[in-house]
């Protein structure tokens, strides 16, 4: 059995929240049936106190060997470097500390969620007085806590399995794919994601991709449209697979009528504007298609939005459909 040990850092813990919600099977039978256990994790153990850090103690000493590190949360090396923002409860020693030790001790990092990969929240203030940080990334610099050059027992880097919160699906079929296939440095992409999610992008399979394709954009909330041009979405630069892979079995947050802020990519949670607005440049959209030069977007939304059907015009900006698609008698018996 492969050993996963856990440790929360600065965040809200929403990615254990959402880990809880694995489906379609309970998530500890999910991952003991592929070979997978907790050795200790906050939420999750019967261990506390001087029992849990013993414990700690000994897989940071080498005495009792573990395989995994999952760390939540960003990693706050404030005041000047300290590390004394954050101690570890009943010990008095930072919890970077505790991370870089047990880090040297693992076969394998993992960054759970976009607060342990990037800094997340915890980094968003300006000036970032926490000094907070991902474990191998500060924002889009590599780097962090454990320096870029940081290469686990196994010789992989940190995995960042980003999201706010993270996919439950992502953390079990990271863990899994490790257990069952094992990982390598090209199942991961540049900000050292795992590909079996980050290889799409939230724009997939997004229920609003017809009025996407037309550039038939809402203009509020509640309105069925587009909602790129005006409303803040990134989901054709968000790599995931958020619409692929629905959360709690049928949900995303375009399919929630809420626009994507894009919480897998680092430095997400300062955008510079209102995350519901869309920053424009002599009406263009500064966020475009991660692959389409702006010119060619410019030339295809003219042309999309000229062979716009009433249907899809109509409807955009509507909160429910007031133009039905028609019924075509084709004749055939």
């Amino acid at each position: 059995m492969l050993k996963v040990l856990w440790l929360q850092s600065g965040g809200c813990g929403g990615c254990t929240q959402s880990l809880l919600g694995a489906d379609p099977r309970p998530l500890f039978t999910e991952l003991r049936e592929a070979g997978i256990e907790f050795l200790f994790h906050p939420a999750f153990s019967e261990q506390t106190g001087a029992e849990a850090l013993a414990l700690l103690e000994d897989c940071a000493s080498g005495a009792r060997p573990f395989d995994i590190l999952c760390v939540e949360g960003a990693l706050l090396r404030g005041p000047a470097g300290s590390g004394k923002f954050h101690l570890m409860s009943g010990d008095g020693r930072p919890l970077t500390d505790w991370v870089g030790r047990l880090a040297r001790q693992a076969r394998w990092v993992f960054a759970i969620g976009s607060c342990s990969a990037y800094g997340g929240f915890s980094a968003s203030t300006p000036g970032n007085p926490l000094e907070a940080c991902g474990l191998q990334f500060d924002a889009e610099e590599a780097g962090g806590l454990l320096g870029s050059g940081f290469r686990s027992l196994s010789g992989l880097p940190v995995v960042n399995v980003a999201g706010c919160p993270v996919h439950p699906g992502w953390v079990v079929d990271s863990l899994e794919k490790l257990a069952l296939e094992g990982l390598s440095p090209t199942d991961l992409d540049d900000f050292q994601r795992p590909l079996l999610y980050a290889e799409q992008l939230v724009h997939h399979g997004c229920p609003r991709n017809e009025y996407y394709e037309f550039k038939a954009s809402a203009q509020k909330a509640s309105d069925l449209g587009c909602l790129m041009e005006n409303l803040g979405c990134k989901g054709t630069q968000a790599h995931a697979d958020c619409n692929l892979r629905a959360w709690n079995g049928n949900g995303s947050c375009l399919r929630g009528g809420y626009a994507c802020i894009s919480c897998t990519e680092p430095g997400f949670e300062a955008p510079g504007h209102p995350f519901q607005e869309t920053p424009k440049v002599a009406g263009i959209p500064i966020g475009l298609p991660t692959d389409m030069p702006k010119a060619w977007f410019v030339a295809l939304a003219a042309l999309s939005k000229s062979a716009t059907p009433r249907r899809v015009r109509e409807n955009a900006v509507e909160d429910h459909a007031v133009v039905r698609p028609p019924i075509r008698k084709t004749g055939l018996k």
